[in-house]
């Protein structure tokens, strides 16, 4: 489910802007963004959105489980120009182009992945105790240590504003 925009005529940092900007939304929320974007390549993309859903459509996919899974912005081909300058000569001016590249996942697919990396992330190296625990347990010896640092400033302050 892929969709690609070869040598659009805009620089590939201004397409980028555009193209973080839905990286990871759903389909439907990404198209009404993409409406209401002041940004010209935001057109573009958006076209270029719904050549992926028709995509995944003839593959069978439905567009309410689509979302945007990567969306990559290379280097086009450059068209050099020359701009007239003072006593003969010549300034050069680049005129770049984008490759646009846009790839659409499944829900489900993200869903299970996310679970895996989760499960794998809460383990540590043995797998006794998950990571969460390890780190509740040392972020409270930490809590009453500096608490008992404190009381105990606190009582000195007491003791010598009484003398």
């Amino acid at each position: 489910m892929k969709a690609f925009l070869k040598n659009y005529r805009q620089s590939p940092r201004k397409v980028r802007l555009v193209a973080g900007l839905i990286k990871g939304k759903d389909v439907a929320r990404a198209i009404v963004e993409l409406d209401f974007l002041v940004k010209r390549a935001g057109d573009p993309i958006k076209k270029l959105l719904l050549s992926a859903v028709a995509n995944a459509s003839q593959m069978g996919k439905e567009k309410e489980n689509l979302f945007i899974k990567e969306v990559r912005v290379d280097k086009g081909i450059v068209m050099k120009r020359i701009m007239p300058a003072a006593m003969g000569s010549a300034h050069r001016i680049n005129k770049r182009t984008s490759h646009i590249i846009l790839t659409l996942g499944e829900k489900g697919e993200k869903m299970i992945k996310n679970k895996k990396e989760e499960k794998k992330n809460l383990k540590t190296k043995e797998g006794k105790k998950p990571i969460k625990d390890v780190l509740d347990s040392n972020i409270k010896k930490e809590v009453k240590k500096t608490a008992k640092k404190e009381v105990k400033k606190v009582v000195k302050k007491v003791v010598t504003k009484k003398k």
